[in-house]
């Protein structure tokens, strides 16, 4: 426990040094909650949850993606957030979960007070193929619709391997074509977009309706594109340092309407990178 009360006390003053480097002249570009993928805490989450959740609030953080650690009863861990302010608006679900039992993921995501449920993988071989994505839409209409009926947003995450050529776009422009926009939106996670060959601020002005949540990431720069959906998490950097443009993304985004942003960082110096990143967004302005 004592590891992660030093993590707690670290995180915060490098939040406070950052924020007054940072020091914000004009109209704040960023204007919604600050949100966190549970997934940049996987290690230290399960060990220690509620050092976590207080340094999650005292980074000024409120808003989080997740379901909490595995073996923690699911009301529970709610109970633990909303004493700290912190809500929980969307969920994830494996793809196998969702699609062989999707009234079970309807009642964790109830459990949570969730309004989305994201699906961030799709299975496949080595190369994602056009029969992948045909089964995608088929099963995203048809749980989408089953969450549509129980009041929850069905949002498909993109991995970056989506983005292969297809006719005159691409594999994620036939899933985006084919999904029935009543049932099935999108998260778009814009570090895998970039990964991809995209140019995420131009994905959202492409499908502004569909677009209902948001994974903030950046990568390090110099590295090269391509269909994977895979990069060493050591390539996740703290934003406004890597590659993306992210006060274009963040344009896009607040022009399509997008509420939820969630900062997701893989990389083992997220301590140190989450502080820079929240200043850095802070610090955006027109």
């Amino acid at each position: 426990m004592k590891r992660y009360l030093i993590f707690l006390s670290t995180g915060l003053s490098l939040f406070l040094g950052h924020s007054l480097a940072f020091a914000q002249t004009g109209k704040p570009l960023f204007t919604n909650a600050i949100g966190v993928q549970a997934y940049t805490f996987r290690s230290s989450m399960p060990k220690a949850t509620v050092a976590v959740l207080d340094t999650i609030k005292a980074l000024g953080i409120t808003e989080l993606e997740g379901e909490g650690p595995k073996d923690m009863d699911k009301g529970e861990f709610k109970k633990l957030c909303d004493e700290r302010g912190i809500k929980i608006p969307s969920v994830g679900a494996g793809y196998d979960d969702i699609v062989k039992d999707p009234a079970a993921v309807v009642k964790l995501a109830k459990t949570l007070g969730a309004s989305y449920v994201m699906v961030a993988w799709i299975p496949h071989k080595k190369e994602f193929t056009l029969e992948d994505a045909k089964k995608a839409v088929a099963d995203f209409n048809r749980v989408g619709k089953i969450l549509k009926d129980n009041g929850l947003t069905f949002c498909y995450h993109n991995h970056g391997y989506e983005f292969g050529k297809y006719e005159d776009g691409t594999l994620f422009d036939y899933i985006a074509k084919n999904t029935d926009p009543k049932y099935v939106s999108f998260e778009i996670d814009i570090l895998w977009s970039f990964h991809g060959g995209q140019d995420p601020a131009q994905l959202i002005n492409k499908y502004p309706g569909r677009m209902k949540l948001m994974h903030l990431k950046d990568i390090r720069k110099g590295v090269a594109n391509d269909l994977t959906g895979g990069t060493d998490t050591k390539n996740d950097v703290a934003l406004g340092t890597g590659q993306i443009n992210i006060p274009e993304v963040l344009k896009a985004a607040k022009k399509a309407g997008i509420k939820h942003y969630f900062i997701e960082d893989e990389s083992p110096s997220y301590s140190t990178q989450l502080p820079v990143t929240i200043a850095y967004i802070k610090s955006l302005t027109y």
